[in-house]
């Protein structure tokens, strides 16, 4: 059973700063970004992938970083915003549920600290991607990073080595109270320091979002999905079953080197 809330009147300065002040004008940050970059970079809103310059780490990377980050945000959507009451209500009790958040976090936790961490290194030290990194990489990998890393450290400190922390009495209160308008910064004053942190870089990650490659995760391509097939034609306007357009394109080539 939580504490009751403390009014916004008691709570410091700093308090007020770091988890009122600073949430929301990331969240505006957020909404605003993505609004301006879709208006005024609608060529740039990709992933601008570099797959023709690397592929051998990508091919790795990618997946496990996707795989991972998946799972970790379908984890944080229901622990940071279902109470503890409505998992309960159906039937999992605290201990199922500890359990299974940290057994799962972690394995999420680990692919993708493994993808993430091929990504990097692929941009490090394969000279070509490394020239193709921009301003806004440089800023979004980092901080994509520490938030990584930074979660992956409190959940290993405090539920897989340590005593265990109830983060869903304190962290989730606050934010929840975000969206509901109803601040509770003192929830989170008082949670071990590794989770702030995780939660500060994530407010940062977030303000970060619209400026940066992100920025795709909202362009999936659901249309390929049910796009036509494309038709090839020969020049006298007949269909060319797409075998047939292959085997001419090789005949093609072939030609062109015995030429040479």
């Amino acid at each position: 059973m939580s504490a009751a809330p403390v009014p916004l009147a008691a709570a410091s300065g700093a308090e007020l700063l770091l988890w009122v002040a600073v949430p929301y004008v990331c969240l505006a940050v957020f909404a605003v970004g993505h609004v301006w970059r879709y208006r005024q970079d609608q060529f740039g809103w990709t992933s601008r992938t570099s797959q023709l310059l690397e592929h051998r780490w990508l091919r790795w990377g990618s997946p496990l970083f996707h795989l991972g980050a998946f799972m970790v945000i379908a984890g944080h959507v229901v622990g940071l915003a279902v109470p503890a009451s409505w998992t309960e209500a159906v039937g999992v009790d605290e201990h199922t549920y500890h359990l299974t958040a940290v057994w799962a976090g972690s394995v999420a936790g680990v692919a993708m600290v493994a993808g993430l961490g091929m990504l990097c290194a692929r941009r490090l030290l394969t000279r070509r991607v490394r020239l193709g990194t921009d301003r806004s990489d440089k800023v979004l990998f980092p901080l994509l990073s520490a938030t990584v890393v930074l979660g992956i450290a409190a959940t290993a400190a405090h539920n897989v080595f340590g005593a265990g922390y109830d983060y869903r009495s304190t962290v989730s209160v606050w934010f929840r109270g975000l969206f509901a308008l109803q601040p509770h910064p003192e929830a989170i004053s008082g949670a071990p320091l590794l989770f702030q942190l995780h939660a500060l870089t994530a407010c940062l990650l977030f303000a970060a979002w619209p400026f940066t490659r992100l920025v795709h995760v909202w362009s999936a391509p659901v249309g390929y999905l049910t796009r036509p097939y494309l038709v090839y034609r020969s020049r006298s306007g007949a269909a060319v079953p797409a075998p047939a357009v292959r085997a001419r394109a090789a005949r093609r080539t072939a030609d062109r080197h015995t030429v040479r």
